[in-house]
């Protein structure tokens, strides 16, 4: 690198340590509203930083429409979708979130609560099970999500049962991606990607009980069970018997009134069928001759396996059973955990400063905002707040 580049890096990097109040206050709302500030709110900040409050200044940035139609929207746009895109469209995943985070909700609950957010705009499609126009129109005629969005318990929209709901986890977008064909495994898998910050390699533990494995895993793939016991089992025995929760839901595709694949809604099974004497949906029973012997699902009843050994690292609640019935109960399990609220710190900070965490400095601050995080109920804007005050400079 040339001298003149070095010392134009130096120089800007040395700016941005010791930058001055009005250069904070243009930082902080530029992180948060994705946007520059007008003349106005950008003296309005500057006051409340000379002013010793810098918190009140971060407030200013987050009355931003932008803080709600751009930043929160693409923070949380990568979790709806199997490919992690951000240009996704608007959704009741998304919508869900960004009213979570303004009316300041335990953030937990995004994964178990009654919760849904749809808009009071004028000249919107209704909510529907079957489409994603609402939010498609929303979005294209550029309604403020701050003003419009509203709160709705989810069961009363979406027709599902009550306690059939469990946050974002059951909103149409989610099952959408996640719940279609499959075993609903990827539901799952990405839960832990999207919320805890890991992959199933991270959870991998041979040490855990196979019993609850179900029939469509081979114990010999190839010929060679040295293969299941050494890598299939290790993800298997733990999240096996917690996708076990989701053994009533479905999306199905209504394939012949839609030609272009978007249309569909999730499906909970209510009633037993009469020809299975089950509610579990058929495609658990999937590949069953594989191995007749596993585990047959019977209902959806969950034990975490992974509350031992070395996954007991991430935190569980000591407060919560450890096993219980349904997708909500599993998803409060999963949401009550250490991990949770270190990841969703961490997203955070990375969507606010623009990087990953490196410096001691930046790991001490993510310690600090994670005891925040807990400290203040798990309200997130919190976190958005003293994320950007951390990376106005000094």
């Amino acid at each position: 690198m040339a001298h003149s580049a070095v010392l134009a890096v130096a120089l800007s990097l040395a700016h941005a340590a010791h930058a001055g109040s009005l250069e904070q206050a243009k930082r902080i709302h530029d992180r948060l509203a994705g946007t520059p500030p007008s003349e106005q709110v950008l003296l309005q900040m500057k006051a409340e930083i000379d002013a010793g409050d810098m918190r009140a200044a971060a407030d200013i940035a987050m009355e931003n429409d932008g803080f709600y139609n751009a930043t929160l929207k693409n923070w949380a746009a990568p979790w709806t979708n199997r490919d992690f895109d951000v240009f996704t469209p608007l959704n009741d995943y998304i919508a869900t979130v960004i009213g979570i985070v303004r009316d300041e909700r335990d953030f937990r609950e995004l994964l178990y609560g009654n919760h849904l957010y749809i808009s009071n705009a004028s000249g919107l499609s209704a909510y529907n099970n079957a489409n994603n126009n609402h939010y498609a129109e929303l979005e294209a005629a550029g309604h403020s999500l701050k003003d419009t969005l509203v709160y709705r318990e989810q069961h009363s929209v979406t027709g599902l049962p009550a306690d059939a709901t469990a946050g974002v986890i059951t909103t149409r977008a989610a099952a959408k991606a996640f719940f279609i064909a499959g075993t609903n495994r990827s539901q799952f898998r990405y839960t832990l990607v999207n919320h805890l910050c890991m992959d199933l390699e991270q959870v991998h533990d041979v040490e855990r009980v196979p019993d609850r494995i179900r029939q469509d895993v081979s114990r010999s793939p190839g010929g060679d069970s040295r293969v299941f016991l050494n890598t299939c089992m290790g993800c298997h025995a733990g999240m096996d018997p917690l996708t076990q929760s989701m053994a009533y839901y479905d999306f199905n595709y209504d394939a012949d009134g839609d030609p272009t694949g978007e249309q569909g809604q999730i499906e909970y099974n209510v009633d037993v069928d009469e020809e299975t004497g089950s509610r579990v949906q058929p495609k658990y029973f999937n590949n069953d001759a594989t191995f007749p012997y596993g585990f047959r699902t019977p209902d959806d009843s969950w034990s975490n396996y992974w509350r031992v050994g070395q996954n007991a690292v991430l935190g569980w609640d000591e407060a919560l059973p450890g096993e219980g019935q349904g997708l909500r109960s599993l998803m409060q399990e999963l949401a009550h955990t250490d991990a949770f609220a270190s990841c969703a710190v961490r997203k955070v900070f990375k969507h606010v400063c623009l990087r990953d965490a490196h410096s001691q400095a930046d790991l001490d601050q993510l310690a600090a905002l994670q005891t925040s995080f807990a400290g203040a109920a798990y309200n997130i804007k919190n976190v958005f707040a003293e994320s950007a005050m951390y990376c106005a400079g000094n």
